[in-house]
């Protein structure tokens, strides 16, 4: 049964799964970098944030 089949559909379905394999490291890096990004504007929003909070700090005890 397996000899009937036409060899080009073994080459479509290897295609089929190597093209889902790449999509899914493209969505895996896609999710890393995003991570990366958000972490970075945090960071940066935090720094904003104690930045802030030390100037009305100094502004009360002068």
């Amino acid at each position: 049964m397996l000899a009937s089949i036409p060899w080009w559909i073994f080459v479509v379905l290897a295609f089929i799964c190597f093209s889902g394999y790449m999509s899914f490291r493209a969505a895996h890096a896609e999710r890393k970098l995003e991570q990366h990004f958000i972490e970075s504007e945090g960071q940066i929003y935090m720094e904003r944030m104690q930045q802030e909070k030390d100037k009305r700090s100094r502004s009360t005890e002068g």
